[in-house]
């Protein structure tokens, strides 16, 4: 019988495969691959021997999925379409791999899939700012997310965010009419253009920005790999900037996830009135971000120089609510 294994006939072609396999985010597979490497890793996985540091109940889940995978009908040609030199798969180690992630350790992402301008992944991290928010915006945090967009384009830094309804959209707008740059961090693979109401915007920035994602060509979104992207969208940037967000948002995962790893975190307020502010003004009361009214403030927390004092408990457990929206741009929180 062939081993997965016997398929990876490199590091890359191993963590490709790992990314086809196993949904992002899963510590245990972080932990063999920065021990073992991709080709030990998927061995490991395979055939179901020890696993250093994963208990016995979680490495047999995992021996499972490999299993299934290895079984089935197709896979090797799955495989080939994936590396068919459409998409780039990143590695650790690549020229244009983005280092910023590293900092995620066991949680880092086994492979980034990307076509297009990848030496945006590149650049220093403070040349790079997030800025997401809810899907539900209103007409204010649109507005106020492309000026941001556009002054951090001007500033000729890249904009970061998730290609969604709302706020990840009115950024990415606002980036594309200042003619700056633009990357865009997919839940499904690089080649399904997601939400469909985006496809313009989306194809947009496949033409002069960056789409990417950890998820193979032809992968589907789903709520984990929306609440997964989050960590992505907070380790690429120096900066992150919540402009609206619902009380249960995902978007303030991805300000923890930011905070958790030192980098600034701002949130712009809003009406006292607005639910859609209602998460923003919740970062700024329990010290996760900072003020920002302006691009004045953006630039200061870009530097450093308007940095929350870093916290020593985990990460929220806020569920995104926001991640399944069914394209509905109009979805309240």
């Amino acid at each position: 019988m062939v081993s997965l294994a016997d398929y990876a006939r490199d590091e890359r072609t191993a963590r490709v495969m790992l990314s086809m396999i196993v949904e992002p985010d899963d510590a245990n597979v972080g932990r063999l691959l920065r021990r073992e490497g991709g080709i030990e890793t998927l061995r490991l996985l395979d055939t179901g021997s020890p696993m250093p540091g994963i208990r016995p109940e979680e490495a047999a889940i995992l021996h499972h999925t490999v299993q299934q995978a290895g079984t089935r009908v197709g896979f090797e040609n799955d495989l080939a379409h994936v590396l068919d030199g459409s998409y780039t798969p990143l590695i650790p180690g690549d020229a244009h791999w983005p280092v910023s992630v590293d900092a995620l350790g066991e949680r880092a992402p086994y492979v980034l899939w990307a076509r297009g301008a990848t030496s945006f992944l590149a650049t220093r991290r403070d040349a790079r700012v997030t800025i997401t928010g809810s899907r539900a915006a209103t007409a204010y945090g649109d507005h106020v997310a492309g000026e941001l967009a556009a002054d951090v384009s001007m500033a000729e830094q890249i904009v970061v965010s998730g290609g969604a309804y709302g706020i990840n959209g009115a950024a990415h707008h606002g980036a594309l009419a200042a003619d700056g740059d633009t990357i865009a961090v997919m839940a499904s693979g690089p080649d399904r253009l997601y939400p469909a109401g985006h496809r313009d915007m989306l194809e947009r920035v496949s033409d002069l920005g960056l789409p990417m994602s950890e998820m193979p060509p032809g992968s589907t979104p789903t709520r984990h790999r929306f609440i997964a992207r989050g960590r992505l969208l907070a380790a690429l940037s120096s900066a992150t900037v919540i402009v609206e967000a619902g009380a249960r948002s995902g978007a303030l995962n991805v300000a923890r996830e930011a905070h958790a790893l030192g980098r600034g975190v701002g949130a712009v307020p809003g009406p006292i009135t607005s639910a859609a502010s209602t998460g923003t003004h919740l970062l700024l009361r329990e010290g996760t971000a900072t003020l920002i009214t302006g691009s004045h403030d953006l630039a200061a927390l870009r530097t450093g120089r308007q940095r929350a004092p870093a916290r020593t408990q985990g990460l929220g457990t806020v569920q995104d609510l926001d991640a399944l929206d069914q394209e509905r741009p109009g979805r309240s929180l």
